[in-house]
């Protein structure tokens, strides 16, 4: 049967629902920098409080992105997307009524378990749902609208915290949530993988989820004064010793399962007997590419300083320069319009001369951008101090994502396309975490510097040179490590779909391309149909 078209009816409802569920999650991710100043009062939190803020969400949507996309392939991607919204709902509803710090960090992390589920569900929607011809202009625009919505919602965001206050930045989110259900329930088909089959790595999950969160714990908590050391060397060691174990356990899965492949058939029987191996959440073979371990790593650096920079330049503008939320939240539009406009012009230049010079180079335009950014003080002004430096740093940014994800893609196997994007991914969102962790308290801002213009200037202007020089390290680390034949050598199926972005959060998603010719399985309610 031939799958939906993307200009009838039925695909312009399937991409409103996919790119509103989406973008929901995603605005979350920035949106609520812009509301931490005035939660920090109301709750009377410390800076470790807004960094947990952020980083719960990071933390479970890092932790259980790779997880969320399998359930989706087993159990049907229409239905675990609807639950992520709706559980995205449930934690935001929570968020917005919490009365303290403690109880808006839980409600984060459990948000952040909703975005794991319904932000891979929306593209695997997409690639299942859409005729093959029709794909990749679906998931373009699901891409393009996507960055539309992340140019909109920081300012969105600041309009909320001063018309109505910051709980409505998260309360905003069940409409939308009803929205999305409403459309997803009425005419998005369901899908699944009929080759899906197996236990889940419910383990590896837990334990990537527990590696993050011991070390996020010591990382943030060891610089305060009130904490306990023993508690922190404690969630030090337990950090460590889940992150061993998860490299452990994933390798003996990814053993196991070629094992069973190798004797043939046997692992049907050894399913059936309860012996299966699970599928591994990350299967570590994706690392047995040079250049994938190289640009992975170029990722974790680049996205460590990038992310402790977008978490203290909203705060900055705020508490030293005096600026209203509204104008704090705007103040990047400039990086997201750069890169919606110029990443797939980025793109195409990478696959025509390599990734290695557009990389090396826009890394080190962003650095310099970036210190320009640890610039803005207590006397800026819009015009002088903030757009220039946001635009030298978004110009620079603008050259660097594509061609990132090109080389992540063209870098592994075909069928491992979209495990290889979500990798990638989380490692991203993995080292915005451990960088907004670690690095404010390395530069004095602890206990309640966000209340005091000096300090926290203080700390700002030792913070952003460090962000510059993680990103100048990624420079080389590109130049010495990723080579331009990767793109020139890769097969066109191994081209970005998502051409269109503005992936200031971390690099954009890719569909699992190794499902793309499969017929899923059909059952769903009004307007189904099945892709092919």
């Amino acid at each position: 049967m031939a799958g939906v078209r993307l200009a009838t009816a039925p695909g312009r409802w399937i991409l409103l629902a996919t790119v509103l569920g989406s973008s929901v999650a995603s605005l979350d991710a920035t949106v609520v920098n812009v509301a931490l100043p005035r939660l920090a009062r109301e709750l009377d939190a410390g800076m470790a409080g807004l960094q947990w803020t952020v980083n719960a969400y990071t933390l479970t949507l890092a932790g259980f992105i790779l997880l969320g996309g399998s359930l989706g392939d087993r159990f049907g991607r229409r239905r675990i997307f609807v639950i992520g919204v709706v559980w995205f709902a449930l934690a935001s509803l929570l968020c917005g009524a919490a009365q303290d710090i403690e109880t808006l960090v839980a409600a984060r992390a459990f948000q952040g378990v909703g975005g794991a589920l319904l932000a891979p569900g929306s593209l695997a929607i997409i690639q299942a749902s859409f005729a093959g011809d029709d794909r990749p202009r679906a998931v373009g625009v699901w891409s393009g609208f996507g960055g539309v919505a992340g140019a909109i919602g920081p300012f969105a965001g600041g309009w909320l915290v001063e018309a109505a206050g910051w709980r409505w930045v998260f309360l905003l989110n069940l409409p939308l949530a009803a929205l999305v259900v409403v459309v997803a329930l009425r005419h998005v088909p369901e899908s699944v993988d009929p080759e899906a089959r197996g236990r889940f790595d419910i383990l590896g999950a837990v334990l990537a989820a527990v590696a993050l969160a011991g070390t996020t714990y010591a990382l943030t908590e060891a610089p305060e004064a009130t904490a306990s050391m023993a508690v922190v060397g404690a969630a030090a060691a337990l950090g460590l010793a889940a992150a061993v174990a998860f490299v452990w356990v994933e390798r003996a899965r990814g053993r196991g399962r070629g094992l069973l492949a190798r004797r043939g058939g046997d692992g049907e029987r050894g399913e059936r007997k309860g012996r299966e191996v699970p599928r591994p959440m990350l299967p570590l073979d994706v690392f047995a590419s040079r250049e994938f371990s190289a640009v992975n790593v170029v990722t974790f650096v680049v996205y460590g300083g990038m992310g402790v920079m977008f978490f203290l330049l909203v705060l900055n503008l705020q508490v030293v320069s005096g600026f209203s939320a509204i104008a704090a939240g705007t103040a990047l539009l400039p990086v997201t319009v750069l890169m919606l406009l110029l990443s797939s012009r980025a793109g195409a230049l990478a696959q025509r001369i390599g990734p290695k010079r557009p990389m090396a180079a826009g890394l080190l335009v962003a650095a310099a951008g970036m210190l320009l950014i640890g610039r803005i003080g207590a006397d800026a002004s819009y015009a002088r101090d903030v757009l220039p430096a946001v635009t030298v740093f978004g110009l620079g940014l603008s050259a660097v994502v594509a061609p990132l994800t090109a080389t992540v893609l063209a870098s592994a196997d075909v069928r491992h396309a979209g495990v290889a994007s979500g990798v990638n991914n989380a490692v991203a969102r993995a080292a915005g975490l451990l960088a907004v962790a670690a690095i404010p308290p390395l530069t004095g801002l602890t206990g309640d510097a966000y209340d005091n213009a000096a300090v926290f200037s203080d700390g700002f202007r030792t913070a952003m040179p460090l962000c510059a020089a993680l990103l100048a390290a990624g420079a080389v680390l590109t130049f010495l490590t990723v080579g331009d034949d990767v793109l020139r050598a890769a097969p066109e199926e191994t081209e970005p779909q998502c051409k269109t972005h503005c992936a200031v959060g971390a690099p954009p998603l890719e569909p699992d391309r190794s499902q793309a010719s499969a017929p899923p399985a059909a059952g769903a309610g009004p307007g189904a149909s099945s892709a092919r």
